[in-house]
């Protein structure tokens, strides 16, 4: 840790490769994503030992809706046991627990389970972990594009002062800073519609390591790669 310097304020997560994890052990496709539970742990830990302050995790996105219905149930099933298992650490550790995503797709069971945390949690100054939950950046982008045409629909003035932080403040992730570093699992190297306007200046680290075998050593080596980045944001220095 003492050689890492440059620690990124905000982590995310592309957590890929749970399924071809089971499928080399033998196994159903839903022992790669409890196994993944274990590497969520991990990442958490590592983030607050790191001083990472946002660690967000991609875990379910709108295309996944399309998936075998017993796997989609079991990833449901899996979000709520989490955070039945996880909310009163959260709450001793002050790690703050929010969901973003297109909410309406959601049970009124796991939507009341994830209001619960997000209140029982909100005060947490140690880390915030944020979960992508049926989300996609089409998604985001589109919402916030209906917000401000109906605002610009009310009052026409507004088209004169539209900013990028304007937009950036109709996006779910308007209360967050935009991730420094973005990490994908599993050997694949595409956003797969994830923060498409977030993600604009992120550093991006792609490992062959599947997602239930990405553990807290795999972790540091991603951050010791970001500190290794020179981040101009289009600028000379």
């Amino acid at each position: 840790m003492s050689e890492i310097k440059n620690i990124p304020v905000h982590v995310s997560i592309i957590m890929d490769g749970n399924g071809r994890w089971a499928a080399e052990r033998g196994k159903e496709r839903v022992a790669g994503h409890f196994e993944g539970v274990e590497s969520v742990r991990a990442s958490v830990k590592a983030s607050v030992e790191a001083g990472v302050k946002y660690l967000s995790l991609f875990a379910f996105s709108e295309e996944n809706w399309n998936r075998p219905e017993a796997e989609v149930m079991t990833l449901m099933e899996l979000m709520l046991r989490s955070m039945e298992n996880e909310i009163d650490t959260f709450v001793e550790q002050g790690i703050r627990f929010v969901v973003l995503g297109n909410r309406a797709r959601l049970s009124d069971k796991l939507n009341a389970m994830i209001d619960n945390s997000m209140q029982r949690t909100q005060d947490g100054q140690t880390l915030t972990v944020i979960v992508f939950l049926s989300y996609s950046g089409k998604w985001d982008i589109l919402q916030a594009a209906t917000r401000l045409a109906k605002q610009c629909a009310q009052d026409p003035s507004k088209l004169e002062s539209i900013t990028p932080e304007t937009f950036s403040s109709l996006l779910v992730t308007a209360d967050f800073p935009d991730p420094d570093l973005i990490i994908r699992t599993s050997g694949e190297s595409r956003l797969s519609n994830y923060l498409l306007w977030q993600g604009a200046y992120s550093e991006f680290y792609f490992t062959p390591v599947l997602w239930p075998d990405f553990r807290r050593d795999e972790y540091f080596k991603a951050l010791e790669s970001y500190s290794k980045r020179d981040r101009r944001y289009g600028k000379v220095k």
